[in-house]
């Protein structure tokens, strides 16, 4: 029986990586999407269109540069939707192989997907959940990373509120990482039924 596949998103540090680490301490099989355009762009298929399109600054020997390939597409919303059109599909089919993957018996599968909604990928998944927290909240955490809440980047996004909206499921983030695993094993008891 194939597992019941769950598309993770939320805002800016409204804690999706969390909710990912804690839905993988329960038991579910797990995939960041982040993760996924990490490796592919280390990969050298990706790397040529790169250069192909912005020189080869973007893509020294030493590996991709990522805060420059985000200064370009984050200022051009042309640039933004050609990037995305490189990763998107690619991306897609790593989800696919990876749920493929997956051992017999594998009850829950959990992808973590920022721009699910943004991105019309939540058919893809048999459920959603978005994961939001307190605006104060997030700018706290957005700073103990070493990064504001780039407008840029919340600007291209759904708000936190129409996230929460289309999804199926809400958890709020707001306490601690162990009030976050209690209400995420409570979802996946309630999904199980």
């Amino acid at each position: 029986m194939a597992p019941l596949t769950i598309g993770l998103t939320g805002g800016i540090a409204a804690g999706k990586s969390e909710a990912l680490a804690a839905f993988e301490r329960l038991g579910a099989a797990t995939l960041s999407s982040d993760a996924v355009v990490h490796d592919l762009l280390e990969s050298e298929e990706l790397q040529k269109r790169l250069i192909g399109r912005w020189g080869p600054e973007v893509a020294p020997p030493e590996g991709v540069d990522r805060s420059r390939i985000g200064a370009i597409v984050f200022a051009d919303p042309d640039q933004l939707a050609w990037l995305e059109s490189q990763i998107h599909p690619l991306v897609g089919a790593r989800t696919v192989e990876w749920l493929h993957s997956l051992p017999t018996g594998t009850e829950f599968a959990v992808v973590e997907v920022p721009l699910l909604f943004e991105g019309g990928r939540e058919d893809v998944f048999d459920t959603t959940v978005a994961v939001v927290a307190r605006e104060e909240l997030r700018r706290q955490r957005a700073a103990a990373r070493g990064h504001t809440l780039v407008d840029a980047r919340e600007a291209r996004q759904l708000s936190q509120e129409e996230k929460a909206a289309r999804a199926e499921h809400v958890v709020a983030n707001d306490g601690s990482v162990e009030e976050l695993e209690r209400d995420l094993s409570a979802l996946l008891a309630k999904l199980r039924r």
